[in-house]
């Protein structure tokens, strides 16, 4: 029997969710992760799945897999040495950036280092004009000039941003031909070919995060290759990609930024699929791991999307699915300061040694180690049973943050969960505040390991009246990556004016963006089923600063119908800013056009009603609301269409364990989800 395998890799779980092809139904499986060893964890999954399954390796026909290895390696400034040459007299592009505070909520906050200091910033000689035109020619002799000065200065690589590159990438690959004469074992990097987009600064760090991060996300990507095959997968590994997608995981050794966030991207995903199925048309999905907590807002099924997403501290200007990220996660650990504050996050315990309640070594305590202080989590084994809850450890490390605080072992756990809700409920509303929309509007959808144990709490400070818990809800992610579609963008920069005259030039641009975009799906990714082009393009009036994104129809392209391209501006302008001017002149900067080929979906069995009231397998003590209560526990496999149950009450199972606090009522749906409601 063929099988689908969809796997994540977070900082304290990795995630493994499996489809059969012949019967749509889905296994699921949580192992550890392996900091130390990136990619031991998938042959340890690969290992469960034959042991728990009795689904051998040669059985997998399609492999899905999202890795951190590179947004981890821009995190944490370990990625490769690298050298940046630029124009002359632009040697601070990266310094001056956007000259924009960070957080303007926060009058101390700074602009982080760039990750290409100002002493390895070589300038070159040769200019181009804004139009692409050669004003100057290279000049070779301050190319190899500034090779050897990066050289002394222990450059690993070299990242070339040349001005006005996006129009014509002449000079770039010109100097790149340099330097492989010299250096042919030296990585370099052109801004345009990584992505072309218009503006210096926004082209030249999304270059500078590719190469810090390519090569080591190039090793992990071949040692994974290595160990599938050595453990039997024939399947070609496919990696998850940032825009929702997923492509080849050898394209993905020279494409590293369009994967960086490629897990946060596959959970919004399977998501939206959730939400859709439900039906469930405005959902705000939240995404809750050891580390962080990871928000996007869906609807109608299908989440926002956009360019500009924070990769650590620095924006990567592709297109990605819209997550904003939180630094509170299940491992993230409390601590109290000289002050006597308490604060959380955003240190995270990851997997090792993870939350003292593990039992792995770690002693301080963390959101998880909170929780079970309070009775809501450990009444069962995590992660598949791959982690024993020790209440007592938990116990331990919350004392030590209670007495500081002069509070007993329960208050001390409780503010610990309070000052993480609260730091969620900030963002999420800032994020709300962003996008024109109400929080309490929506659902929440919330998932990971951590997601159900803290989604309803949080829900119930948003004022959100309802929580929607899927039925595996911590491997969420590694579904949205087995069925996230093969997806490809292209952009080409014209910077033309939406006129008789120009009009041509924009036609032709999205004639070469379609044949580029068929051949990288056909070609570099060698699908041959059907296919679905979607045009786009970024436009805006003469003389606004910024454009904005409008999708297009290939219909009005093949008719050269200036007049449909312009209304479809104006209404998207009226709808993101209120007003529009029909009479004004309109330009377009970008066109973009993004090719699909769908993958088969998983079918949700629906199940028949049953009648009467769910039996718990026991009461517990827990403590929430500041007092001491007792909660049903129920398992999550004997809730069946139809059950309805009243908060506080603990629902467990096998990937994570829900908590419904006092106010809120649950119903199971005709899927199996868990619908919990406010009020």
């Amino acid at each position: 029997m063929p099988y689908r395998l969809g796997v994540d890799i977070g900082g304290t779980f990795a995630d493994f969710c499996l489809l059969d092809e012949a019967t749509g139904a889905l296994s699921t499986l949580k192992v550890l992760s392996t900091p130390a060893t990136p990619g031991a964890e998938v042959i340890a999954g690969l290992q469960g799945v034959e042991k728990r399954f009795g689904i051998a390796a040669d059985a997998i026909t399609w492999f899905t897999h999202g890795t951190t290895v590179g947004v981890n390696a821009v995190i944490q400034r370990k990625g490769i040495r690298l050298a940046l040459f630029v124009t002359r007299h632009f040697r601070d592009v990266l310094e001056l950036a956007r000259l924009k505070s960070p957080d303007p909520y926060h009058l101390l906050s700074q602009r982080p280092a760039p990750l290409v200091p100002r002493e390895r910033v070589f300038e070159i000689d040769g200019r181009l004009g804004a139009d692409g035109a050669e004003l100057e020619p290279l000049d070779e002799a301050s190319v190899e000039a500034a090779l050897a000065a990066a050289e002394a200065a222990g450059a690993e690589g070299v990242v070339l941003a040349l001005l006005h590159a996006y129009r014509n990438p002449a000079h770039e690959h010109a100097a790149k031909a340099v330097i492989a004469r010299r250096r042919p074992d030296l990585p370099v990097y052109c801004s345009a070919d990584v992505w072309p987009i218009i503006r210096e600064y926004e082209r030249t760090v999304t270059a500078t995060v590719h190469g810090h991060a390519q090569p080591r996300v190039a090793q992990y990507l071949g040692a994974l290759q290595a160990a599938l095959r050595q453990a039997g997968v024939a399947a070609e590994p496919m990696v998850t990609k940032s825009n929702g997608g997923v492509m080849r995981a050898e394209l993905g050794k020279t494409r590293c930024v369009e994967m960086l966030l490629s897990g946060t991207a596959a959970g919004a995903i399977g998501a939206a699929f959730v939400a859709r199925e439900a039906g469930v048309a405005r959902a705000m999905s939240l995404d809750i791991g050891g580390t962080s907590a990871d928000v996007a807002v869906i609807i109608d099924g299908a989440p926002s999307y956009g360019t500009g997403e924070r990769v650590g501290d620095f924006q990567v200007f592709i297109p990605t699915v819209a997550v904003s990220s939180i630094g509170e996660g299940g491992g993230s650990i409390a601590a109290v300061d000289a002050l006597k504050r308490l604060t959380v996050g955003p240190e995270s315990a990851g997997s090792t040694p993870g939350p003292a309640c593990y039992g792995r070594g770690g002693t301080r305590a963390t959101i998880t180690d909170a929780m079970c202080v309070l009775g809501l989590i450990g009444h069962g084994a995590l992660g598949y049973d791959s982690v024993t809850v020790r209440r007592d450890l938990a116990e331990a490390a919350v004392d030590a943050i209670a007495a500081p605080l002069g509070r007993t072992r329960e208050q001390a756990a409780e503010a610990i969960v309070q000052v993480a809700i609260s730091g969620m409920y900030r963002e999420i509303s800032k994020l709300a505040a962003r996008q024109g929309v109400d929080a309490r509007e929506f659902c929440l959808l919330p998932f990971g390991g951590a997601g159900p144990m803290l989604g309803a709490l949080l829900a119930r400070e948003l004022g959100m009246r309802e929580v929607l818990v899927p039925t595996t809800p911590g491997v969420l992610s590694a579904l949205g990556g087995l069925i996230a579609d093969i997806r490809g963008d292209v952009i080409e920069t014209v910077y033309a004016d939406l006129d008789a005259p120009s009009l041509p030039r924009i036609l032709d641009a999205f004639a070469r963006l379609e044949a580029e975009a068929m051949r990288w799906i056909r070609e570099d990714q060698r699908f041959r089923g059907e296919v679905t082009l979607r045009p786009s393009a970024e436009m805006r009036y003469r003389g606004q600063s910024f454009e904005i994104e409008v999708p297009l129809e290939r219909d009005w392209l093949a008719r050269a119908d200036r007049a449909a391209i312009a209304e479809a501006f104006h209404r998207t302008h009226e709808r993101i800013y209120g007003h529009a001017d029909a009479e004004a002149p309109i330009q377009a900067i970008a066109l973009r056009m993004v090719v699909e080929g769908a993958v088969p979906r998983p079918r949700f069995p629906e199940q028949p009603r049953e009648t009467g009231a769910p039996v718990p397998l026991r009461e517990v003590g827990i403590w929430l609301d500041g007092a001491r209560r007792t909660a049903p526990l129920y398992a999550r496999s004997a809730l069946r269409h139809g059950h309805r149950f009243a908060g506080p009450c603990i629902v467990l199972q096998e990937d994570c364990t829900t908590c419904v606090p006092p106010g809120m009522s649950g119903a199971v749906d005709r899927f199996g989800n868990l619908r919990l409601t406010l009020g």
